[in-house]
C-alpha cells in the first residue's frame, strides 16, 4: 500500500542548469511581487501549462522550467500581462 500523496509535487529549486534544451523551456516571470507571491503560487499559476520541474523565486522576479519547451511557450502566451499581487507581469 502507497502512501497517499500530499498532491504536492516536489519542484527542484535549480533552474539555471547548463543543458541548452533547459534554456528554451524555462520561462522568466518578471515585475513579480516576491514580498506577496511565493513559490507555491508561482507553481499553482503556471502548472496549467506543463510539468515543472524547476522553480526559483528571487527578488522581484522568478524563473519556471518546464519539461517541454512547448509548455514554455504556452505559459508565456498564457500569462504575458497577467496581474499578480496588483503588478502585470
Amino acid at each position: 500500500s502507497d502512501p497517499i500523496m500530499t498532491g504536492k509535487t516536489q519542484t527542484s529549486n535549480v533552474t539555471n542548469k547548463n543543458d541548452p534544451k533547459s534554456i528554451n523551456s524555462r520561462v522568466f516571470i518578471g515585475n513579480l511581487n516576491t514580498a506577496i507571491v511565493k513559490k507555491g503560487d508561482i507553481e499553482a499559476i503556471f502548472a496549467k501549462y506543463g510539468k515543472i520541474v524547476g522553480c526559483s523565486v528571487h527578488k522581484g522576479y522568478a524563473f519556471v522550467q518546464y519539461m517541454s519547451e512547448r509548455h514554455a511557450r504556452a505559459a508565456v502566451a498564457g500569462e504575458n500581462a497577467r496581474i499578480i499581487a496588483g503588478q502585470p507581469l
